[in-house]
Formats: structure tokens, sequence, C-alpha cells
């Protein structure tokens, strides 16, 4: 089993970094074409085709991935955050195949292939061994909920791509009125949302290529109904410099870093647990960085970034990208519902003995629904199309993010396993 494991790693690595050289050829497809000597369209469908041949043999390494850990771990590989984020990945891939010979939009790829990157970069971030299910994730119910879940985010991962695509390309940087200013501001901050993710990435990696390390103590004390007092004492390990260390805990061991000798807050009382400064740490960190990174790109450019990518997006119809995102949308809104509603709450019932128990994962999956269901309502029912649509198909997606990423950092509950 264990060769199967290292070659199923390998396989990973190698999709890894097709995705990256994949994303390097659509870039030379919508950045060189204004310095090719032949004709924009001949260099752009020469380098988006061999763009997307690198992207598919990428997703066939994937695909590799999957099955070989499958069968070296002896479990489909959905069970902790690792594995999810990996299986997203590889999902948002095969939606973006699937779209693809739909439409036959070469450029789709160079927005579609970072989201994949980054995800999957998030992905390496967690533990990568395999861990032995819990009784709750050892059922059929598992692979059909989380599987299905995954494929509509998936499709809604596309839809994202496209509208984002789409907002880039109708702004007007010209416009200097309130309402130009607006909309200029919001796309710029889209785009910072997603350099935010890539600057925690970048924290989290450079600090592990350290090998920084501090480590807090906990006790906490309870009484239970009998008026009996008892303390359970946690240790919890710091990967990235503590500015927020836990509540109420002691320092086992502090590495310092650009002067800090010590944690320079304690986690509020209300956010319970060990691991709650850390997440809280983790998030602070994480905008930190973007901040950081933004700026440096912000510096390089000298113009916002939106306003960099946007004269390469003027040949694309945005009305061809509106009607992408709301297609790759339709598809996965029935596949979310059924993989994160339906199935979900089947598989609830044979593992807590309850359809529904309002836990956060739970809310959020729920408030994703409703929110794509007001979505699809406002387009079909009241003609929200144009800017308006690509809006609703962004916020949506990180709304989707925040589900899947921001409840793991921030808020715990029986779904927390994912995020270990």
């Amino acid at each position: 089993m264990t060769w199967w494991l290292e070659f199923s790693s390998n396989a990973f690595i190698t999709a890894f970094g097709l995705y990256c050289a994949s994303f390097i050829c659509y870039a030379i497809a919508v950045a060189g074409k204004s310095w090719s000597n032949r004709k924009p369209e001949a260099h752009t469908a020469k380098w988006g085709k061999i763009g997307f041949a690198l992207a598919a043999l990428g997703w066939l390494a994937h695909l590799t991935f999957f099955f070989t850990r499958w069968y070296g771990g002896g479990h489909i590989p959905t069970s902790n955050m690792y594995e999810f984020m990996t299986f997203l990945g590889m999902a948002i891939m095969l939606a973006f195949i699937v779209v693809f010979l739909i439409y036959r939009n070469m450029l789709l790829g160079a927005f579609t292939l970072p989201l994949v990157i980054i995800i999957v970069a998030y992905a390496s971030v967690f533990p990568s061994e395999v861990q032995p299910l819990i009784p709750a994730l050892n059922n059929i119910w598992l692979k059909i909920h989380v599987t299905t879940a995954a494929t509509g985010e998936a499709f809604f991962a596309v839809g994202f791509a496209a509208a984002l695509m789409q907002l880039i390309r109708v702004v007007d940087y010209s416009r200097t009125d309130k309402a130009g200013k607006r909309s200029q501001r919001w796309t710029e901050f889209s785009l910072f949302v997603i350099i935010i993710l890539i600057g925690f990435l970048v924290a989290v990696f450079a600090f592990r290529g350290s090998g920084y390390q501090s480590e807090f103590r906990q006790e906490t004390v309870t009484i239970d109904d009998q008026g009996i007092e008892s303390s359970v004492v946690k240790q919890v390990k710091y990967f990235l410099p503590p500015i927020v260390k836990p509540y109420n805990s002691d320092t086992i061991t502090f590495q310092p870093f650009i002067g800090m000798q010590d944690s320079l807050f304690e986690a509020p009382s209300w956010m319970n647990g060990v691991n709650a400064g850390r997440k809280l740490n983790t998030v602070i960190w994480s905008i930190i960085s973007g901040i950081i990174l933004y700026g440096l790109l912000r510096l390089a450019a000298r113009k916002p970034l939106a306003a960099l990518i946007h004269p390469y997006l003027k040949d694309i119809d945005a009305e061809d990208l509106e009607e992408i995102s709301y297609r790759a949308i339709a598809i996965g809104f029935p596949i979310f519902t059924l993989g994160a509603l339906i199935f979900a709450m089947i598989w609830a019932e044979i593992a807590w003995s309850r359809f529904w128990g309002w836990d956060p994962k739970e809310v959020w999956a729920l408030i994703t629904f409703l929110f794509y269901s007001v979505y699809l309502h406002l387009r079909l029912s009241r003609g929200w199309q144009g800017t308006r649509s690509a809006w609703l198909a962004v916020i949506g997606f990180l709304v989707v993010m925040f589900t899947l990423v921001g409840v793991n950092l921030v808020i715990a509950g029986l779904h927390s396993y994912s995020g270990v």
C-alpha cells in the first residue's frame, strides 16, 4: 500500500506542475497576442490549445492521484481538509473541461486555472497523511454527499471565473463619476480577496520552510452537574508567529520573530477552545500577507490590477461570458442541492440520528443554496443580466469559499474534523 501512496503523491505533484504550465500558456494566449507578429486570433488559438491540452493531462494525473490514493488508503480520499480540497480542485477542472467543450472559449482557462492552482496549493497546507476514518465517516453516503457537493461547487467556481472576467471586461476606467468609481473599486476588491488567500499560502509555506514553531498550554476548568471541578490541559503548536495566543494560556516555547518576544494579544474569552486563538492568528496573518502582496503588485503595476488586466480582455464578448457563467451555475445548482442538502441530510440521520442540527457547516450550505436560488430566480424571472448577474455569481462563490475555508478557520462544529 505504501507504494501506491508514493505513486499517488508523485501523480499529484505532476498534476500541479501541468496546471501551472497550462496557466502559463493561457497567460501567453491572453497577454502575448499584443506583441505577436501573427494574427491575434491565431496566436490565442495556438497557445489556448496548448494550455487546454496541458490542463487535460493535468486532470488525468489528478484523477490518477485520486484513485491510487483511494486504493492505497483503503477509503475514498475526501475525509479531511487535504483530501477534500484536492478533490475540489479536480472537480473544478472537470467542470472547466465540460464547459469548454460546450462553448470553446479558450480564455476561460486563464481565470479557471489560477483558481485550481490556489485551491490545490491550499490543500497542501494541511497534513497529507492518510488518516483512519472515524465511525461517522465510514459510510457510503459520505462518498455520495461529499463528491456531489464538491462537483456542484466546482461548477459554481467556473461560473465565478467567467463572471469575474466579465466584470473586468466591462468596467470603464475612463469614468470619473461616483458610480464608475464604485464599480472600479468593487472589481478591484474581488481581486484583493483572491490575493488574501494567496498571501495566506505564501505566509504558511514561507514560515514552514523556515521551521518556525511556538507552543502554548491552556488549562480549562469545568464543573459538572454535581458541582465537581475537573481540569483539562491542552497544548497547541503555532506555525505562524503568534500575534494572538489562546485565551488564558501559558507559553511553553516561543520563537522570536522581528522583535516579537511574546504574542501581542490574547484571544477573547468568548473564543472557546485551545485552537481558537490559532485560527484567529491564521486569519490575521492571511490579511497581513495579502495586503503586503497586493501592495507589491500594485507598486509593480502602478495601477489597479483590474485595470492592468482589462485591456487584454477587450476582444471578448461580455455577453458570451455571462452566458457561460449562467450555464455553469445552472448545471452546478441541482448537483449541489442533491449533495450538500439532500444526501447530506440522509448521511446526518445515519451518522448522528438527526436530519438537521444547525451545525455551522450545515447553516452555510443552506445559505449557499438560498443564495444561488435567488440568483437563478432574479436572472430568469426578473431579467437580472449584465453586471448585476455577474456580481451575484462572484458573491455566491465567495459564500462558497467561506463555507469551505472560513467556517473551518473561524467556527467550530461537527464538521471541524475537516479543518485538522
